[in-house]
């Protein structure tokens, strides 16, 4: 990578800047249009179609894969090389019955999804606004991808595609998710999402009395799962999240469930909590059943891949030099974003925002303030054209 003064005293940075810079009002008009077109995980054409027309305006040629990734491939000097991707999510937490009422008020704006990530989308064609104002002049092509099923039950579907098909040209992964100019993701919080489901005989509570009860069981299995000791390095949780069963009062239930999300910033942690919690609920199985027929079944419907890239990786000293130029203290930080899946391939990744300050997220009471929402966006784009590398015909402007 360039030194970050070949990238400051560059005509083509001063010229992409100066185009985003401009166009801020656009940047703020485009989260609206984007926050009120639906797009819960799974459902997100209409999101993906109208981002595809934004980089059809560009002149970029996007292209949507068979999972629903919107995805475009700028110019650049050498068209062969690795990519650098930056990625912002399409979808969002609200169903598609919520009244996306997007409100503004000067710069701040207020509505569901506005920050999360109407942001990361804005952010994403405002970066692609100021590289073709600036010639596209990059020296390895910059691919734009809209992903589908980064938020809750999607469980990464979409980068998970779309880094199984492109991993070998990759060369690194930029995620533009919500708000802020400080953070940068460097550690992928990992995830396994287990649905627990005990089925016994059932019968009445009075007559039948004795016989396995499933809620019994899973009271047990979650009562011990709570006395479960947790590493406090690398940090790693537990949580039940969602419990059901049962039909009236007087019956002994036949079936009972509930769903627990384990999380650590590293494989190996995560492995053991889930070997640890499968242990646990097999033995409140063995402790209800008794002399009677109880059965467990553990499924699997999340699973979110661990990873990290090292601090000395020059994609993160790149992110640490960019936030230090706006006067910013970086703050490198853990999450699960879409940089989870490339950190997990071993592709250098981060995630950061796009600029300014948000609050409320995944409520109908979300907003955004677009004060340092231009400083962020400069922020991306350093990192952009630092990683991606400025063309040598371009370097002196």
């Amino acid at each position: 990578m360039a030194e970050s003064t070949t990238v400051e005293m560059s005509g083509a940075f001063e010229t992409a800047r100066a185009r985003i810079l401009a166009s801020d009002g656009l940047t703020l008009q485009h989260m609206c249009d984007a926050a009120r077109v639906a797009a819960p995980s799974g459902s997100e054409g209409e999101r993906g179609r109208w981002f595809a027309d934004r980089l059809h305006e560009l002149g970029l040629s996007p292209m949507t894969d068979s999972v629903g990734n919107v995805h475009a491939l700028t110019p650049s000097a050498d068209v062969h090389a690795q990519r650098l991707v930056v990625a912002a999510h399409l979808d969002s937490v609200f169903d598609a019955s919520t009244k996306l009422d997007i409100r503004r008020d000067g710069d701040r704006l207020t509505g569901p999804g506005i920050s999360d990530n109407a942001r990361g989308l804005a952010g994403l064609i405002a970066l692609a606004r100021g590289l073709q104002a600036a010639g596209w002049p990059t020296a390895r092509p910059v691919a734009l991808v809209a992903t589908v099923g980064e938020e809750g039950a999607g469980d990464l579907r979409g980068v998970k595609h779309y880094i199984a098909h492109n991993a070998e040209r990759t060369a690194a992964f930029i995620a533009l998710d919500g708000a802020g100019a400080a953070r940068i993701i460097t550690a992928g919080v990992g995830s396994r999402r287990l649905r627990v489901t005990f089925r016994g005989p059932g019968g009445h509570s009075w007559s039948d009395w004795g016989v396995p009860n499933a809620i019994h069981a899973a009271g047990r299995a979650i009562a011990a799962l709570t006395s479960l000791r947790l590493p406090a390095a690398p940090r790693t949780t537990l949580s039940v999240g969602r419990i059901g069963g049962g039909t009236t009062i007087n019956a002994i239930p036949d079936e009972a469930w509930f769903e627990v999300d384990l999380r650590s910033e590293a494989v190996a942690p995560l492995q053991d909590l889930e070997r640890g919690v499968r242990d646990l609920i097999e033995r409140a199985r063995q402790a209800e059943a008794r002399t009677r027929e109880l059965h467990v079944d553990v499924t699997v419907f999340g699973d979110r891949p661990a990873g990290r890239t090292a601090e000395s990786d020059p994609l993160v000293a790149a992110a640490v030099a960019a936030t230090r130029s706006i006067d910013l203290e970086p703050q490198l930080a853990s999450s699960s974003t879409d940089a989870n899946v490339p950190m997990a391939a071993g592709i250098p990744a981060i995630a950061i925002g796009a600029g300014g300050d948000a609050g409320g997220t995944h409520t109908l009471r979300e907003w955004y303030d677009n004060a340092g929402g231009t400083a962020g966006l400069e922020r991306a784009l350093r990192v952009v054209l630092e990683t991606a590398g400025i063309a040598e015909t371009l370097r002196d402007g």
